[in-house]
């Protein structure tokens, strides 16, 4: 599912005009932004949190030649879920 896919679902479950739930989920999702780059963690209740962790400095070694290079530390966001996300996800079937 795109933006303009969620965006639709949410107007839709809403029976609210698309371009103004755009602009809120815009705005939601520049505002997490910003709290993750100030290093604050933000959980959504029912669904999750997520916060910036730091990933240390590594070697990594090329499979097919061997290569060793040496991978920067650098800063990725982490997704936790929630229990009650956990709980829906228990109920699907694999594949």
């Amino acid at each position: 599912m795109n933006h303009k896919e969620l965006v639709g679902a949410v107007a839709a479950r809403l029976r609210m005009p698309t371009d103004y739930v755009s602009r809120l989920f815009d705005a939601a999702t520049e505002e997490i932004a910003a709290q993750l780059c100030e290093g604050n963690s933000v959980g959504v209740q029912g669904f999750g949190t997520l916060e910036v962790r730091r990933k240390e400095e590594r070697i990594s070694v090329s499979p097919t030649t061997q290569v060793r290079t040496l991978v920067p530390p650098k800063l990725v966001v982490n997704f936790k879920q929630s229990n009650v996300l956990k709980d829906k996800l228990k109920g699907l079937p694999h594949e």
